[in-house]
C-alpha cells in the first residue's frame, strides 16, 4: 500500500514537473481545432439566442428579494437575458440589425400556465380577428388566453472590444412605435451602386440603442431610443451579420419568448399601442 502511494505521488510530481516545461498552446493550435466539440449543436434546438431588454423598476432583476435579482442591476440599464451582462442605458449598445419578424404571441394569464407562450402565430395569421379587447385592453381569445403583437429585431451585438454576438431585441406594447420607426429609418438608407441608388441591406449600418424613462397613467417603465450609427465596414462583422440573417430567414433560428417580469401590470389605455412593456 505504501509502495502504491509512493508510486502515485511520484507520478503526480513527475506530471507537475512536466507541466512546468510544456509550451503554451498558441492561437494556431486553437484555430486548427475550430468548432471542435460542437458537431451535434444544430440551430434553435441546441442554442439560446439571448433577448436584450431594458430594465424597469418592476423588472425582477432589479428587485433584491426576487430569485432573478442580479447584483448591480438598476432601472434604465440594458440586460442580456442569457449572459446576464449589464450595460448602462445612457451609453447604450451598438447593434447591427439583420432581420425583422412580426409575431402574434399567445399567452395564458400569469399563474395559470408555464412561462413559455401557449402558441406563436405568424404575421400572416388571422388570430386577432378571433379576439376581442377586454377591460384591460388585451386581445382575448375565447379560450381565455390573450394575444400580444410582438416585433422581433434579430441583431448582432457589437461590443467595445470588437467582439460580437447574436441577440434579439423584442418590442411590444408602447415600443411598437419604436420598432416601426427603426424599420423606417433602416429602409431610408440608400447607397449608390453601378445602377444607381438602392436600399441598403438591413445589416449595412450599425445602430445605437439607449434607454429612456417613459410613463402613462398606468405607470412608469423604461423604453428604447434608437439612433443610426456608422456603416458596417468590418468584413468579419458584415459576414457574421449576413450569416445570421441567412440562418434566421431560413427558419434555422427562431425567437422563443418567455414571460418578462410581472405581466399582470400590463395595461392598454387606448388603441395606440400604449401598453406598459413589462
Amino acid at each position: 500500500m505504501a509502495q502504491e502511494q509512493k508510486t502515485t505521488n511520484q507520478g503526480s510530481n513527475s506530471l507537475a514537473k512536466a507541466k512546468g516545461t510544456l509550451p503554451a498552446i498558441d492561437d494556431a493550435a486553437m484555430e486548427a481545432d475550430a468548432r471542435g466539440g460542437f458537431e451535434e449543436v444544430h440551430g434553435r434546438d441546441d442554442l439560446a439566442i439571448p433577448f436584450i431588454v431594458p430594465l424597469s423598476h418592476s423588472s425582477p432583476e432589479t428587485i433584491k428579494n426576487k430569485a432573478e435579482h442580479i447584483e448591480g442591476a438598476k432601472a434604465g440599464m440594458i440586460l442580456n437575458k442569457v449572459t446576464k451582462e449589464l450595460y448602462e442605458g445612457e451609453e447604450g449598445i451598438s447593434v447591427i440589425p439583420v432581420y425583422f419578424q412580426k409575431q402574434f404571441v399567445e399567452w395564458a394569464d400569469r399563474g395559470t400556465g408555464s412561462k413559455a407562450p401557449v402558441n406563436i402565430h405568424p404575421a400572416t395569421s388571422d388570430v386577432l380577428t378571433k379576439a376581442t379587447r377586454d377591460k384591460d385592453g388585451k386581445f382575448r381569445l375565447e379560450n381565455g388566453n390573450y394575444i400580444e403583437d410582438t416585433r422581433n429585431h434579430f441583431v448582432v451585438l457589437v461590443k467595445k472590444d470588437g467582439s460580437a454576438e447574436t441577440a434579439i431585441v423584442s418590442m411590444k406594447g408602447s415600443q411598437l412605435k419604436k420598432s416601426r420607426r427603426w424599420n423606417t429609418m433602416a429602409m431610408g438608407q440608400k447607397l449608390k451602386g453601378s445602377n444607381g441608388h438602392y436600399t441598403a441591406p438591413l445589416w449595412a449600418f450599425q445602430y445605437q440603442l439607449t434607454t429612456v424613462g417613459e410613463s402613462n397613467d398606468k405607470g412608469n417603465w423604461t423604453g428604447w431610443e434608437i439612433a443610426i450609427g456608422k456603416k458596417t465596414q468590418d468584413p468579419s462583422l458584415y459576414a457574421q451579420a449576413k450569416a445570421f440573417y441567412s440562418a434566421v430567414s431560413k427558419g434555422e433560428i427562431k425567437a422563443q419568448p418567455v414571460v418578462e417580469g410581472d405581466k399582470s401590470s400590463a395595461k392598454t389605455t387606448d388603441k395606440n399601442d400604449e401598453e406598459i412593456p413589462f
